[in-house]
């Protein structure tokens, strides 16, 4: 239930018909896992923990660097030095001190990935490296946790969200097969700041509607965004009938 304070924080997303006290109350009893704290997971987890959901695992093991400060925009300039992971999570509890924080600072392997997915809501792949996004969605497939990877580099930017509980819905390795794939990074590439700040929003907006159960979620559809242009394209995603990973779900 929610407390006189909650009605208040969270009126605005209340007073919509769809929405309600219902839906904030799926938020406040959510709990959600973001992998990455940097780019995409500042936006993912300011919002989210600002929008009310319940618990937070953050999931980072890197440091804050000046070249950071760009596009990360949790982080200040004397924070440099200090986690991630620990660092985002303190400025979510500045936003909203009732929101549950678990913080992992080391990088996980398979069976840490699944361990931390087990008992959440959904996931958030917001990383920078195909190793663990292809890790983190075989965690997701074999839990049945929705899962909403967002990716970002020069001024292009994609998402989609894959749920191996429904029959028909892709899992990320029916995309992306594992072998012939490699990682480009932002510090190869470079990347325009607000860019990171579009996809980790729709990021958000994404969880909140799959735990809300308001609106058509991105199951099945990819959506990627030229930001140069501001173009939007979507493209349509089949479940890849012989995929290694989601074929047998």
């Amino acid at each position: 239930m929610l407390n006189d304070e909650e009605l208040l924080r969270f009126s605005r997303q209340i007073l919509m018909p769809r929405f309600d006290i219902a839906g904030q109350e799926a938020l406040k009893s959510a709990r959600v896992v973001v992998v990455g704290a940097g780019g995409l997971g500042c936006p993912v987890a300011l919002y989210l923990g600002a929008a009310g959901v319940g618990h937070l695992t953050l999931i980072d093991d890197d440091v804050i660097e000046l070249a950071n400060l760009q596009r990360q925009i949790a982080f200040e300039t004397a924070q440099i030095g200090e986690p991630k992971a620990e660092t985002l999570a303190a400025r979510v509890r500045s936003i909203n001190p009732a929101v549950s924080i678990s913080v992992v600072n080391r990088r996980l392997d398979q069976a840490g990935f699944a361990h931390e997915v087990a008992n959440a809501s959904l996931a958030l792949d917001c990383s920078d490296n195909f190793a663990t996004r292809f890790a983190l969605n075989r965690a997701c497939v074999a839990a049945g946790v929705p899962l909403i990877s967002g990716a970002a580099i020069r001024g292009e930017g994609q998402l989609s969200v894959y749920d191996s509980r429904q029959p028909d819905s892709p899992c990320y390795h029916c995309l992306y097969p594992e072998q012939g794939n490699e990682d480009l990074t932002c510090s190869e590439a470079g990347v325009i700041a607000p860019l990171v700040g579009m996809i980790g929003s729709v990021q958000a907006m994404e969880a909140i509607k799959m735990i809300s159960g308001v609106g058509q979620s991105l199951v099945g559809r990819l959506l990627i965004l030229d930001a140069w242009e501001m173009q939007w394209r979507e493209m349509k995603l089949a479940k890849d009938p012989e995929c290694p990973v989601c074929s047998l779900i």
